[in-house]
């Protein structure tokens, strides 16, 4: 049962996502991912959160990647995610070697499914 348009209880958001709400509480608890809680504690996934699981189901089912590697990836996504913005700054470097990097993490991105 849905909340609103983005928050989704996990037996919904399992029944989204075509995984069982044990793997979910599972991934919650390895730090995959963090959804909210109602006052009586439910557990809350928004629409990120479920992109984010989309992501990890790909990892495992389609490359074959272990929860630690996926904990190891998620990490460096988000670490890409925040030096993005400041590499394309036009101040931080000569314009050649900036596009380079940029380059770099796009196609990092891509290759991880986070774009």
């Amino acid at each position: 049962m849905a909340l609103d348009h983005d928050l989704y209880f996990i037996s919904m958001a399992a029944r989204m996502l075509g995984m069982h709400p044990q793997t979910l509480r599972k991934y919650e608890r390895l730090g995959l991912v963090r959804p909210s809680r109602t006052i009586g504690s439910m557990r809350l996934y928004s629409r990120e959160e479920l992109e984010r699981l989309k992501i990890i189901k790909r990892l495992v089912d389609e490359a074959g990647i272990n929860l630690a590697g996926i904990q190891r990836l998620l990490s460096i996504a988000e670490v890409m995610h925040r030096i993005r913005p400041l590499v394309r700054d036009d101040a931080l470097a000569a314009r050649d070697g900036r596009r380079r990097l940029v380059q770099e993490l796009d196609e990092l991105s891509r290759m991880l499914g986070f774009d």
